[in-house]
């Protein structure tokens, strides 16, 4: 998709008032590095909103085992944000939910979601299909592999790029590879084809 975020926010705006019932929920999954946080704190903004961001569902070091890390999408605690997030969506009110500080590798303060008819959740693993099909817009987010390498290193320095190429993008392209996100998506957004 080419565009910008007006007519991505008009665009939103129009559906959920379509929707009748319920509330619009939009989903952005992608490739690090992307512009997935970017996008979500934009669209925050214009539509006042609170994002959902999957970087809090971070799999603690319990959880972590092999056989876990292994699975397309183990690295999110989908459990946990289907206990406390998934089911909340649906419904116009406010809630809270915990955050897991990946700083600390410990559960953090309580998130807030303002009560509204339009829900966003962002981050990598927002498609998982442990979710079932919750989102009424799917934007995947992509990013050349070069570009991602690049924008990694300037924000996670030499070291945080060692990690994302050891570590991180594998497991996030096991993800993307084995449960098709790229397909399920409404909207592909390109990295630089996309102006916020």
């Amino acid at each position: 998709m080419r565009g910008d975020l007006a007519q991505l926010t008009a665009l939103i705006e129009e559906e959920a008032r379509k929707k009748a019932v319920g509330t619009y929920v939009v989903a952005i999954d992608g490739r690090s590095a992307a512009g997935k946080s970017t996008l979500a704190a934009a669209l925050g903004d214009m539509l006042e909103l609170d994002p959902v961001h999957m970087d809090d569902f971070f799999l603690p070091g319990e959880l972590r085992t092999e056989e876990r890390l292994c699975a397309p999408g183990g690295n999110v605690h989908y459990e946990r944000f289907a206990a406390e997030v998934l089911a909340k969506l649906s419904a116009q009110a406010s809630f809270s939910y915990t955050r897991f500080d990946c700083k600390i590798m410990d559960y953090g303060p309580a998130i807030h979601v303002r009560a509204g008819k339009i829900r966003l959740v962002e981050g990598a693993y927002s498609f998982h299909p442990y979710y079932g099909d919750y989102a009424d817009l799917k934007i995947f987010y992509n990013i050349a592999p070069r570009l991602q390498l690049q924008r990694i290193e300037r924000r996670n320095g030499p070291e945080g790029l060692r990690n994302f190429q050891s570590q991180w993008i594998p497991m996030e392209e096991n993800y993307h590879v084995n449960c098709h996100t790229q397909e399920q998506a409404d909207i592909v957004i390109r990295a630089g084809d996309f102006t916020l």
